[in-house]
């Protein structure tokens, strides 16, 4: 079994090579803004989009988009006023997950503006 961590970055992984793959492109990986941080911050045409990835081993527990809670998007909406502000990207923006299964075969799913 697997500890947290390693799922976890295994996880942003395979979202950021699945991403890449639709088209987008990577501009940061785990940006940290005090005690916020956001998995991965992509861009294509004129959005930028913040995604949190959530990777399990099982999903004995539930599907992995459901472990997002509220405490995690008050956080990811810190940071991303941070980066926004910082970088002063005046484009849209969408705040997406993407829900990573591991096993013999991955599965990687994309929920396009499932933070609101």
């Amino acid at each position: 079994m697997e500890n947290k961590t390693a799922i976890g970055k295994k996880g942003e992984q395979l979202a950021a090579e699945f991403l890449i793959k639709q088209g987008f492109e990577i501009v940061v990986r785990n940006y940290r803004y005090k005690h916020a941080e956001i998995d991965l911050i992509i861009k294509r045409d004129d959005w930028l989009i913040f995604v949190e990835v959530k990777a399990r081993s099982s999903n004995d527990f539930g599907e992995p988009e459901e472990f997002v809670d509220a405490r995690k998007v008050n956080k990811i909406f810190e940071a991303a006023e941070e980066y926004i502000y910082s970088t002063d990207w005046h484009g849209h923006i969408r705040f997406d997950i993407v829900s990573v299964k591991l096993g013999k075969e991955p599965v990687v799913e994309l929920f396009e503006d499932a933070i609101n």
